[in-house]
């Protein structure tokens, strides 16, 4: 593996490495032999992808020399709840998964959301490893520990911080990846650059080209770009206690509440919070914390890319009803992620204010 796609996500009580490189599937067997031979594992994945690629995944845990289980589920965010995850955990019991037994994540984000939850509360705890096939999963959710799955009240509502033992991206999973998948994920991408990288953010501002054409070698460059931010990130304050890990939920406040009042059908995740970015910023110029013109570029990059600005026909009642059960929500006020600069950003906890309601107005219109 080549060093320039190795990156290493340095916690104190669990390190692991993300590796990430091109048609690389091939060499998986030898990175994985050391940890899965001889034991129990079970595959979790969706339908989508397992109907592409079970052959694929198959024959390199067996040449690892893995005892393997599957479990293939619905695709969809409509699966991401508490009554899959008590069907895996049958599935787990019926196989006969010890505490030395391994879960291997294998899609995208909600796939790696379940299987990592599975994995944290099987038997107090479980290894797992993340094989994410989508954009989304490879640059955001797969790094950093994060599982969960959502409640009808709202979205990652119930989860545990479960640390994997390897991140294993190929980016050319990619090619069978819809056009709408891979444009939502650039959202996480430009927010990369929004929250911690102005000379990312430029570089994405040259290349909007390239995203959109989805050039491979170029996405392989920005999925281990995105990889290190939040590798850093996660290592400096791995269970969100701290203020710094909150900076990644940028455009996620509105982002999900949007989600949750269309039904998880109208947006998908990307979209959603590519129009929370844009909120988040509008409401960073109304407090005065942000140049205009550094909001319009970001607006500017998010449109050009291809991702909504504006979600016309959202019931604004529903939103702020779900922005009450964010996850970032207090006592006093939600705890939000606003920006300084393209780079630099504040957290900031605000009550319920007329600012927030006259951009969601214009946004929601």
């Amino acid at each position: 593996m080549a060093e320039k796609y190795l990156v290493n996500v340095d916690l104190a009580d669990h390190p692991y490495p993300i590796y990430i490189q091109r048609n690389s599937v091939k060499k998986w067997a030898d990175l994985l032999t050391p940890l899965v031979k001889d034991r129990k594992c079970l595959i979790i994945s969706d339908s989508n992808v397992y109907s592409i690629y079970a052959d694929k995944i198959i024959d390199i845990f067996n040449e690892a020399g893995a005892i393997l289980y599957a479990s293939v589920f619905p695709a969809g965010e409509a699966s991401k709840n508490l009554t899959r995850v008590a069907q895996l955990f049958h599935k787990t019991a019926s196989v006969g998964l010890t505490r030395d037994s391994i879960i291997i994540a294998f899609g995208g984000g909600v796939t790696g959301d379940i299987a990592g939850f599975v994995a944290a509360t099987w038997m107090r705890g479980i290894k797992f490893i993340q094989i994410p096939t989508t954009l989304l999963a490879m640059v955001d959710s797969s790094v950093g520990g994060k599982t969960g799955v959502d409640l009808p009240e709202g979205k990652n509502l119930v989860g545990a911080f479960w640390q994997p033992e390897k991140v294993l991206i190929d980016p050319d999973f990619l090619k069978t990846l819809p056009e709408k998948e891979r444009i939502g994920a650039l959202a996480e991408i430009i927010k990369y650059g929004i929250i911690y990288d102005h000379r990312l953010f430029a570089q994405l501002e040259q290349n909007i080209e390239k995203m959109k054409s989805f050039d491979l070698d170029f996405i392989t460059d920005i999925i281990t770009r995105s990889c290190q931010i939040k590798a850093e990130i996660v290592k400096n304050d791995e269970r969100e206690t701290r203020g710094i890990r909150d900076f990644l939920n940028f455009g996620h406040t509105v982002g999900h509440a949007i989600e949750k009042a269309t039904d998880y059908a109208r947006y998908n995740h990307g979209e959603a919070v590519a129009i929370g970015m844009c909120i988040a910023t509008d409401l960073s110029v109304r407090l005065g914390f942000l140049d205009p013109n550094e909001a319009l570029r970001i607006e500017n990059l998010i449109e050009a890319v291809g991702l909504p600005t504006r979600a016309p026909g959202v019931c604004m009642e529903t939103v702020e009803n779900a922005l009450r059960l964010d996850k970032k929500n207090t006592a006093t006020g939600i705890r939000w992620v606003l920006l300084d600069g393209i780079g630099t950003v504040r957290l900031l906890k605000l009550p319920q204010m007329q600012e927030l309601k006259d951009i969601l107005c214009e946004r929601l219109i």
